[in-house]
């Protein structure tokens, strides 16, 4: 233990407020978990402190039963920028920081599940793309996530409640959308994704490009480019079956499913040992992504790298 929080524990400062959608194993949306949550360091004892206050909204079936508690979730922490490990009783496992992104591998004693957790906190550093996927062994169970906001007085301040609120509301009907690209916009996504290695240590700054060209209503070409830590060009088909997405060469294969506005994806490139996975998470109507992509070089990661990517439209 440390006088002093790590990195990842100063940027989650705060409570953190969202109504998360909650999928069934195929994808589809059963209802929402209503969560205010918060990790508070004492700088007295060196301890850390997460507290999760949940409760199921709209849902019904054996999901619900499963997943309502009726106690708010608490459980200490070892902090570090290196591995954030849950003590229990609630969450046991840990968490490993890569700058304003958390990949997080835990099991869950109330929910009997294990559970791989993403947050990406936004360049704002008031907003965070979040999502969980439950697992019973190497089956999915349920999948929850969203967007979640801070607030610091929510509890004290109407105004700050009525900001909160509102912003849940949103994400009751921004939730059950799901991960569509255009289907007849041509474009392009540009952005900067962080860049870190295995180690957890930042290598530098990506520059990534994405052209996007639709080919029929379900199909679509994409080259990506990326420059700067690394240089990379690419081209694929894609290819949409519902929640079923699939990439199809010349440069790189793979599928993906998507649990609402998350899409979870698998890319192997052609003739090389290398594979892409990830999630893109669309932020909003006018296709923003928060796209995380971890790089496999023989099995090994070499790159975890995250971004917020903006879409802007192209004349056909």
């Amino acid at each position: 233990m440390t006088n002093s929080p790590s990195n990842w524990q100063k940027s989650i400062e705060g409570e953190w407020h969202g109504l998360p959608s909650i999928f069934d194993s195929e994808g589809n949306h059963i209802g929402y978990n209503k969560v205010y949550r918060a990790s508070v360091f004492d700088p007295q004892t060196g301890q850390t402190t997460y507290t999760m206050n949940t409760h199921l909204q709209d849902a019904a079936g054996p999901l619900a039963a499963r997943f309502e508690v009726s106690d708010i979730f608490a459980f200490g922490v070892i902090d570090s920028d290196q591995d954030r490990i849950y003590l229990g009783p609630d969450f046991i496992g840990a968490g490993h920081p890569y700058g304003t992104l958390v990949d997080a591998h835990y099991y869950s004693p109330a929910w009997t599940g294990d559970l791989r957790t993403m947050v990406h906190i936004l360049p704002d550093m008031q907003t965070q793309v979040y999502s969980s996927l439950i697992y019973d062994g190497p089956k999915i169970c349920t999948v929850f996530n969203g967007i979640y906001k801070v607030a610091y007085d929510y509890h004290t301040n109407p105004e700050t409640r009525s900001r909160i609120d509102a912003f849940c509301e949103t994400e009751r009907v921004n939730g059950r959308n799901p991960h569509i690209l255009p289907c007849k916009k041509r474009g392009e996504w540009n952005g900067e994704m962080l860049v870190y290695g295995p180690d957890q240590q930042k290598l530098g700054i990506n520059q990534v490009h994405i052209d996007y060209q639709p080919l029929d209503l379900l199909r679509a070409q994409m080259t990506i480019s990326i420059s700067g830590v690394f240089e990379k060009k690419y081209k694929f088909n894609r290819y949409r079956n519902g929640n079923r997405h699939f990439f199809e060469g010349p440069d790189l294969f793979g599928n993906s499913f998507g649990y609402g506005r998350a899409l979870y994806t698998s890319q192997h490139f052609y003739g090389q040992a290398l594979k892409i996975k990830g999630r893109e998470f669309l932020i909003d109507d006018q296709f923003t992504l928060s796209a995380v992509w971890q790089f496999y070089q023989s099995d090994r990661m070499k790159y975890t790298t995250f971004g917020v990517l903006r879409w802007s439209e192209k004349q056909l």
